[in-house]
């Protein structure tokens, strides 16, 4: 495929101004939703085939989000996207003043592996809500996936619109040396810094969707029940394979044995044996041996188990962790969850701050003080107070990491935003101007101007 030339036609395209007009906007949404409902039986299918994740969990962690982002704006677009009127200051007076929401052009979305379909097609969504075009690079891991959206949207979109580009890292390469006018990123830091270096040259904004070492901390005030049952879930769904997911455990140590004791209890009862339809394998070999690089054999309280021909790594839980473990040194990004304890949860909350921002952070806890510190204290991207994951699920909350871990954010209003360009404007009369900014500058007008500035 000639990628100048589909890059060219989206920008011709875009200049047509077509994609501006609201009912096309909408149009194009209803076509992408019932274009994945009448194909949920190959997208379920094609998931599968790429690392053993379920109908379920498909549903609930990937279409489920998707839907909601398209229902969002088609709800909301009209309301989005109005002037808005804001307040004029005394110095412009008389005069009226209103930000305009611009589409930005042709944008370029690339995909994360882990969660195919959410982490591709959601920003497209936003993307399509804005009024550009996009092409879009799903990640070539989960290779059935990638080959089933190429088919489903180059097929059914024109590709001077929407156009899926299929292939590894020569094709992103490529489609990074073009002025693109937004890259919206999802993946690792690493590769997040190459795509940041590649959009400097040119100039193009960009939203960077990383990662890192999101902590969930648990003190003794928690309700340890439930802070097992949704611990043990945000951790091992989707294998562990989650950017946000909780990357390890902080338990206050009068309460670590009884948490372990539940947590251990909900594993059993959940059963993730390799081959259970709620469990999802690794997602290659380079991953599995990756992983299980990671898990110190003699610190394993729980699980441990592994099968190389499945690339399946039962849940593994590791007690006795210390700082310096080759475990707390990378994102585990997988099913492995390294457990450290404190008795001083001010120490605990300094530590996480002279680390990387992470992405997400959890606290378990019924304390007032406690909850506000971390919230006051550590910045991190987003997280939840007695849960995990949850946050992401939500169109009127913002997702997305700060330094280390991204820049910028999408869902719902704040997806709009990332890609439109938000145009400021002053409507004057033709009457009425006083003359304190034109020469000849006099005393007196020194002083009216020091009192209208």
């Amino acid at each position: 495929m000639d990628f100048a030339k589909i890059f060219q036609s989206q920008k011709e395209f875009f200049n047509s101004h077509q994609t501006k007009d609201i009912a096309f906007r909408k149009d194009t949404l209803v076509k992408l939703k019932n274009l994945l409902k009448a194909n949920e039986d190959q997208l379920y299918e094609a998931i599968y085939k790429d690392f053993r994740k379920g109908k379920f969990d498909t549903f609930l962690t990937e279409l489920n989000l998707v839907y909601n982002e398209i229902n969002f704006f088609l709800k909301n677009l009209e309301k989005l996207s109005k002037p808005k009127k804001v307040k004029t200051a005394l110095s412009l007076q008389p005069g009226k003043s209103y930000i305009h929401y611009d589409s930005l052009g042709v944008t370029l979305i690339i995909g994360a592996w882990n969660y195919p379909y959410q982490l591709t097609l959601s920003p497209m969504v936003s993307a399509i809500a804005a009024g550009n075009t996009c092409i879009i690079k799903p990640s070539e891991l989960p290779e059935n996936t990638m080959h089933l959206l190429a088919d489903l949207i180059n097929i059914n979109f024109p590709s001077n619109y929407l156009y899926v580009v299929q292939g590894g890292i020569p094709e992103t390469t490529e489609l990074l040396k073009f002025r693109f006018d937004k890259i919206f990123f999802t993946g690792s830091p690493k590769v997040g810094k190459i795509v940041y270096e590649a959009a400097a040259k040119n100039l193009v904004p960009v939203t960077l969707e990383l990662g890192g070492k999101s902590p969930a901390i648990v003190t003794k005030s928690a309700d340890l029940e439930v802070a097992a049952k949704r611990l043990v879930w945000g951790k091992f769904l989707n294998g562990g394979q989650t950017c946000i997911a909780p990357d390890y455990l902080l338990v206050e140590e009068s309460v670590k044995p009884k948490l372990l004791q539940l947590m251990t209890e909900k594993l059993l009862e959940t059963n993730y044996s390799d081959g259970a339809e709620h469990y999802t394998s690794i997602i290659n070999k380079r991953n599995f041996d990756r992983v299980l690089g990671l898990v110190d054999e003699s610190k394993v309280i729980y699980g441990g188990k592994y099968n190389a021909d499945s690339l399946y790594i039962e849940p593994t839980i590791m007690d006795n962790v210390t700082w310096e473990d080759p475990v707390m040194q990378e994102e585990i990004f997988g099913p492995v969850l390294p457990v450290m304890t404190y008795n001083n949860y001010d120490e605990v909350l300094n530590k996480i701050i002279e680390g990387e921002k992470p992405l997400a952070a959890y606290l378990f806890s019924n304390n007032e003080e406690e909850k506000d510190k971390l919230l006051k204290l550590v910045s991190f991207g987003g997280g939840c107070i007695n849960d995990s994951l949850m946050h992401i699920t939500s169109d009127y909350l913002p997702f997305g990491g700060v330094g280390n871990s991204g820049i910028g954010n999408y869902h719902g209003e704040f997806g709009f935003f990332t890609f439109s360009h938000q145009k400021s404007v002053i409507e004057k009369t033709n009457w009425g101007e006083p003359d304190w900014k034109y020469p000849p500058y006099t005393d007196k007008k020194m002083h009216w101007l020091k009192k209208v500035m």
